[in-house]
């Protein structure tokens, strides 16, 4: 079922009055969630709901056995491992069998070797990937007594499968949102409201400019071959905010919906764009993804706590599998390192990770804050495409035609690009206005929005405005992974 279907629209209030109206008590408020999350995501094919059962009850049922075993450490070692491979099995099956086989079979070629092994004809399921690495969490977080495992399957199998944000995120761990599941919750207006306000925005941002680029940039993409370098630029910036404002997007819309029912899910995007290096940038793009790798991967290969060379390979092999990840293409993986090359020079020179808002308390950036956010940007903007390319070959194309001599040509621009710009040019104002703040429609506190009338005219203006101006209808890009 997707955010922007009719569907939803009719299944979201359906859920939620029964939700606080009718199955009052937490047990059934529970099952309600593990019900309506079942039908959200078999909306698409009933048949994925098998694998989100085996990982639901193998995750599950590992964290009770290590409870069981406590005090023998070897045998919990080996549950825990058991589930991951299981897990993580499933996870390569689906997506990557024919990956490997075909990168493994041009291996062979290249020493003249034949390998004629089978491709499987697998329908990857939605979001696999996303709950995936939060039942893995789980098991993890248990083995390492991050977390006491439950008992309460009903609470677990929501935490799981919680429809908001299964099929492409938040990726929520155990120790964040299960405790969530195992206790009252009470509906809060002021909280239900700001709900209704960051899905407003997610639907905006999907919309009107997610949806918005992809025309022009799916557009230029089909047209390469006699596409100018300056359009190319164009749609290359473009799809930056494509895929910027149809993942945010989609992550306002599920921490708005979560909020309607009283649970928190942690913040996935900060304005990234914003950001004064590529280090900052992964803090604030996709964080719960790279939080998980931090505390699954990173840490446990020892993280920065080492030699600086140690330190590099360990942010090597993150980036690298963030990227395959992402997809079961080498130019993902080649984009993950691509990221991991903007960070060895970091990591070299030891520059500040920032952690506080770019321009706090100002209303403009330093020059120098400026530079370095238009820099980060573009070299960013450079990874996408590589990511949006559908392989190395049109890579290489897109990038000869991007630096030519037609860069500095106006042929090839329409009006459609310049409208579509705008668009993106209002969005970076908006959010560097709101940049403290969880979601830009966050607008308690200011003078001008004290009066409800205000606000409610706001509210209007942003729906009529999706209603109006909304691009031709795309599925969310991120359900791919």
């Amino acid at each position: 079922m997707l955010f922007n279907s009719f569907t939803f629209m009719i299944f979201l209030p359906v859920v939620f009055l029964l939700y606080w109206f009718v199955f009052r008590r937490l047990k059934w408020q529970n099952l309600l969630i593990l019900v309506a999350s079942y039908t959200f995501y078999g909306w698409w094919d009933w048949r994925f709901l098998i694998l989100i059962v085996i990982t639901s009850l193998s995750s599950f049922v590992s964290g009770l056995l290590i409870k069981r075993y406590e005090g023998r450490r070897p045998l919990q070692r080996i549950v825990s491992a058991v589930n991951i491979v299981l897990n993580l099995g499933i996870l390569a099956t689906f997506k990557y069998f024919n990956f490997f086989v075909d990168s493994l079979s041009g291996l062979m070629q290249v020493f003249g070797w034949t390998l004629d092994w089978p491709v499987m004809h697998i329908i990857l399921p939605v979001g696999i990937s996303f709950y995936t690495f939060q039942a893995l969490s789980y098991s993890i977080d248990v083995y390492t007594r991050k977390i006491e495992p439950t008992r309460d399957v009903i609470a677990f199998f929501s935490f799981i499968s919680f429809f908001p944000q299964l099929v492409a995120g938040p990726i929520e761990r155990a120790i964040s949102l299960l405790p969530q599941m195992l206790r009252e919750r009470t509906f809060d207006y002021a909280t239900a409201v700001d709900g209704m306000r960051q899905m407003l925005w997610g639907f905006f941002k999907k919309l009107i400019i997610a949806d918005t680029c992809a025309e022009v940039v799916n557009g230029m993409w089909d047209g390469l071959n006699t596409a100018s370098g300056l359009s190319l630029f164009i749609a290359s910036v473009l799809f930056s905010f494509q895929i910027y404002a149809d993942f945010s997007g989609y992550s306002d819309i599920a921490i708005g919906c979560a909020k309607l029912f009283g649970i928190r899910l942690t913040t996935n995007f900060r304005v990234p764009y914003l950001s004064r290096n590529v280090r900052e940038f992964w803090r604030r793009w996709h964080i719960t993804l790279m939080n998980w790798f931090t505390q699954y991967v990173y840490f446990p290969l020892g993280g920065s706590r080492c030699s600086r060379g140690r330190t590099i390979l360990n942010t090597i092999i993150v980036f690298a599998l963030s990227g395959l990840w992402h997809g079961a293409d080498w130019t993902f993986v080649l984009w993950g390192l691509y990221h991991a090359l903007l960070f060895i020079p970091l990591i070299l020179l030891g520059s500040r990770a920032y952690k506080d808002t770019v321009a706090a308390g100002r209303l403009l950036p330093t020059w120098r804050e400026l530079i370095a956010m238009v820099v980060t940007f573009l070299l960013v903007n450079f990874g996408w495409i590589l990511f949006r390319a559908p392989d190395f070959a049109q890579f290489s194309e897109f990038v000869g035609r991007l630096f030519s001599p037609s860069l500095f040509k106006l042929n090839g621009l329409t009006m459609k690009m310049a409208t579509t710009l705008l668009w993106c040019v209002g969005l970076v104002l908006v959010e560097w206005m709101q940049r403290d703040r969880e979601h830009v429609l966050q607008i308690d506190g200011y003078r001008l929005f004290a009066a409800k009338s205000v606000r409610l005219a706001l509210y209007a203006a942003v729906t009529f405005l999706i209603f109006y101006f909304a691009g031709q209808v795309q599925t969310f890009i991120y359900f791919q992974f």
